[in-house]
Order: structure tokens, then C-alpha cells, then sequence
């Protein structure tokens, strides 16, 4: 049987050094690391799973809790949960997806003490996954945030700096009526999500430090409802040039509703996606320009951010915003 000592002997480190990398108890340089992986691989080591969580008292593992019934887990929240789970192994932890939708079940799925840690997906400004978390004295962190910026350790997409670069982008092209297409999660429970409420206040305040007259438009979180809100859009507001979308799911149906309506993309609307992700912007069809989401790394640098934590539960909470990429395709152009 190959122990960690065949490992250290073969890496040529010391046993701790493996013990590290075996356990995740301490972060260890990637050269290094690298070679105690590549001997674990060539004797056939094999981690006891069992015997590291007793040994460090850990299960190492980390929830991401995703409210599967609300949400639609679509291409930005699947990269997000992939690199979670990259870089968690890269740690020595796994990771499980909860799809919890509610407070009581949340606390049930706590109760087993399978979990290390937690990382809330889809926040809310008064979110009580939160407050359960707090009082159940679990680590954790989110990945969006509360309407509190100085409160628990989050990592977000910069929406508003997305608005920002959507809005450059139309008005240096010649575009004046700008509107904004927003994703209805439905439901009271989720008046106060994060990426929907910052949005629709960075559009308002950006239209009107630019002098633009603003219009938000609502849509579910499906390509029908994204279509009817383009054939209204067509019907009711023949001036807007341009639309900034924040709805990945309905986005398809928009672009297909202004097309069937008469209104040609980008000749007569300009469309631009925002925090959407970059395999949508790849395969749509018809192709669609777009503030791409960092999803990728929003889960890497969160798990990063947890593990740490764990490690070192004194260290400060983090707080960390990360822009989109413009990325454009050919859905927008100057307006006739």
C-alpha cells in the first residue's frame, strides 16, 4: 500500500508538505504542489477520504446553495457551479449543489454537518439564508450580495459598471433611447434581488446623468415572455434604438420577437445582453453582443475566498467586485 511518506520520498518534499496537499490545511506553492500531485499519480496514491475528515476534523466540503425552483440554472450560473468546482479540488474539497429553496429546508440540510462551508448563490438585500448561516455559525460566503456592502464576505459582478459600458458603447454608436429589458424572477420573495434591483438603479441614474429619457421593460424568465416583450416593445416605443438585456433566459425570444415584428437587429434595434456568458454569446442565434459575466471567475475566486476563510476564520470578510468583458458579435450598430 503506497502511504504519503512513498509520496513525499518520490516528490521530494516532506511528509508534511504532502499532508497539506493530502488535507487542504494549508496552501502550498503551485510548483510544488504540482510535483506531490504527479507522484500521488505515478505510485497510485489514493486519498482516504474518511481518514482525512478525521484527522482534520473536517468533511471538505462546500455547499453551493442554488434555489433550483425560483431560478433557472442557465449558462452563467452552470459556469459559475464548474469553476466552484475546479478550483475547490485544487483546494483538496469538493463540492455538492443544494437546490434549497427555502429557509427551513436550508436548515435541514445544515443539521447533517456534512458541509465545511457554504456559498449562497442568487442573493437577495435582505437575503435570511443569511441570518441562518449567522446563527448557525456556519462559514460561509455569497456569491452576489446583500443591499449591505460591509457585511459577510461576497463575491459580485459589477453591474452597474456593466451598465456603464452597455450604455458607452449604444451612445457612442449615436443611440438616444436606450431601453432596458429586465428578468422577472416572480414572486415577493425576490423583490430584492441583487443583480435585477442594481441594474434597473444604475440604468435610471446613468440615462439621466446623460439626458436620456429611460425606459424599463419586464419580462419573465423564458424566450415566450421575452418575445412578447418585443413585439409590445416594436408596438408601443417605435423610437428606442436600442436595448440593453438582462435576462439570459429571455434574450433568444426578444431578439426572434423584434425580428418577427418587422424591426430588424441591428439596422433598426441594437441589442446588447448584459452579465450573460460567453457560450451564449458563442452559439446564439441569431448572434447577440454582450457585457459578458465573469462567471468563471466569480466561483473560482469565492471558493478561494471560503477556503481561506476556513483556514483562517479571524481574516477580514471579502469584498470583491468584478467588471464585464464587452464583447461584440454584430447585434449593434449606429441607428438608420
Amino acid at each position: 500500500m503506497v502511504t504519503m511518506q512513498d509520496v513525499a520520498d518520490r516528490a521530494g518534499v516532506s511528509l508534511t508538505t504532502v499532508s497539506f496537499v493530502v488535507n487542504g490545511t494549508k496552501r502550498v506553492a503551485p510548483a510544488t504542489r504540482g510535483r506531490v500531485e504527479a507522484a500521488m499519480a505515478d505510485l497510485g496514491y489514493r486519498r482516504n477520504v474518511l481518514a482525512r475528515a478525521l484527522a482534520s476534523r473536517r468533511s471538505h466540503i462546500v455547499a453551493l446553495v442554488f434555489p433550483a425552483l425560483q431560478h433557472r440554472l442557465g449558462s452563467t450560473a452552470l459556469s459559475i457551479v464548474t469553476a466552484a468546482a475546479s478550483a475547490a479540488t485544487e483546494r483538496g474539497f469538493n463540492v455538492v449543489l443544494w437546490p434549497v429553496d427555502d429557509v427551513a429546508q436550508l436548515d435541514d440540510y445544515l443539521s447533517g454537518g456534512l458541509v465545511d462551508g457554504v456559498l449562497l448563490m442568487e442573493v437577495t438585500a435582505d437575503d435570511p439564508r443569511v441570518a441562518l448561516l449567522t446563527e448557525r455559525e456556519v462559514p460561509f460566503g455569497l456569491i452576489g450580495r446583500t443591499d449591505d456592502p460591509t457585511g459577510p464576505s461576497f463575491v459580485d459582478m459589477d453591474f452597474a459598471g456593466m451598465v456603464t459600458t452597455g450604455l458607452d458603447h449604444l451612445t457612442d454608436l449615436g443611440h438616444r433611447r436606450v431601453a432596458l429589458l429586465l428578468g422577472d424572477p416572480g414572486g415577493p420573495a425576490w423583490s430584492g434581488y441583487g443583480p435585477v434591483v442594481r441594474t434597473e438603479q444604475a440604468y435610471l441614474a446613468e440615462s439621466a446623468r446623460r439626458g436620456l429619457e429611460p425606459l424599463v421593460v419586464r419580462a419573465g424568465q423564458d424566450p415566450r415572455s421575452g418575445r412578447r416583450a418585443a413585439t409590445a416593445l416594436a408596438a408601443d416605443h417605435a423610437d428606442v434604438t436600442g436595448v440593453m438585456v438582462l435576462d439570459e433566459a429571455a434574450l433568444s425570444g426578444f431578439v426572434n420577437g423584434l425580428v418577427a415584428a418587422g424591426r430588424a437587429v441591428p439596422d433598426d434595434v441594437s441589442v446588447l445582453a448584459l452579465a450573460t456568458s460567453a457560450a451564449d454569446v458563442a452559439t446564439a442565434d441569431p448572434a447577440v453582443s454582450a457585457v459578458v459575466a465573469p462567471g468563471s471567475e466569480l466561483g473560482t475566486r469565492a471558493v478561494h475566498g471560503l477556503v481561506e476563510r476556513l483556514a483562517d476564520p479571524a481574516a477580514p470578510p471579502l469584498h470583491v467586485l468584478l467588471p464585464g468583458t464587452l464583447e461584440l458579435v454584430g447585434s449593434t450598430a449606429a441607428p438608420r
